[in-house]
């Protein structure tokens, strides 16, 4: 396919990641109500190791790891375990939409961390927006706060530790394929959380208790890791049609299917304040994605790509 005929299923397969995706945040509030947080962010790596070996094997796709993409692989796989974790912690008790609105501030959070620790050229206008972006979370974040209290702080956990998801898997593309490295990180992950349980556990920690699901809920922590995997399927191949600058701005959908399932599953739905908030994120998320368009556009015209020879 030409480049135009790939952009239009690199979209779909974005649509199909934002009406997916909100569905391990279901699934993770329904486990978690007798789960223990550690337990349900553990099934969601096994079940995803599990569903993602058998589509490497019908691959073909090589197994080993790179010396140089070991600890990039084990890093992805520590700040997956710290975004999962927070997150189903935050869901357990918050409505879906609420957390995920918080969560969205990542964008601006990996701006900073470019800015702040990796020295790249940011203008004052992207600063301005990512000012803009935190205010909006805190819009959302004050009427979650008087109501569950510490907890609506967690979704900010979820998205520095997805900011940093984000910067290593940037590394990691370059020395590993995208599905493969799915695996992997589920692999290592799950590895990583039987420590983490044994040490809670022995603490008596209850979020950190290793407490084996019971009855139905065995269905809810596979449905976890089922919609991780597909979810996160769709949005690799989509990134492999179109561009990111395409994509990026569909991303905000993700919280229109989040509000839709939180109405019908739990009957929560974000009240007004909580709207504004997300308005005001998503405002400022597509405008430093507008911003950077402009700023990559910028630098081709300043410096044009060799004509093919």
């Amino acid at each position: 396919m030409d480049r135009e005929d790939r952009i239009l299923p690199g979209v779909g397969l974005m649509i199909a990641f934002c009406a997916i995706a909100p569905l391990i945040d279901v699934a993770s509030k329904l486990a978690a109500q007798e789960v223990p947080v550690g337990v349900v962010t553990l099934g969601r790596f096994v079940v995803q190791g599990i569903l993602m070996l058998p589509i490497v094997l019908f691959m073909g796709l090589p197994m080993a790891i790179l010396p140089r993409a070991f600890w990039l692989t084990i890093s992805r796989a520590a700040v997956a375990i710290l975004s999962t974790y927070f997150f189903v912690a935050a869901v357990r008790v918050m409505p879906i939409a609420d957390a995920l609105a918080i969560a969205f501030v990542e964008p601006f959070i990996i701006l900073l961390i470019g800015k702040i620790v990796l020295s790249e050229q940011v203008g004052p206008r992207r600063l301005g927006a990512s000012v803009v972006g935190f205010t909006g979370s805190l819009l959302v974040i004050q009427p979650s706060f008087a109501e569950f209290g510490p907890v609506a702080f967690y979704p900010l956990g979820t998205a520095l530790s997805f900011a940093l998801y984000m910067l290593i898997t940037r590394h990691l593309s370059r020395l590993m394929h995208p599905v493969t490295m799915q695996l992997h990180t589920a692999f290592f992950a799950s590895v990583l959380c039987l420590p983490l349980l044994a040490v809670g556990h022995a603490l008596g920690e209850p979020s950190l208790s290793f407490v084996l699901p019971q009855g139905v809920f065995w269905i809810w922590v596979f449905c976890v890791g089922l919609a991780a995997t597909i979810s996160h399927m769709a949005m690799t191949y989509a990134l492999m049609f179109a561009p990111s600058s395409t994509l990026a701005p569909l991303h905000y959908l993700e919280i229109v299917g989040a509000s839709l399932y939180g109405y019908l599953v739990f009957s929560d739905f974000p009240d007004a304040m909580t709207w504004t908030g997300i308005a005001v994120i998503v405002a400022s998320g597509l405008y430093i994605i507008h911003r950077e368009h402009q700023v990559v556009r910028a630098a081709r015209v300043v410096t044009p790509l060799e004509a093919p020879r």
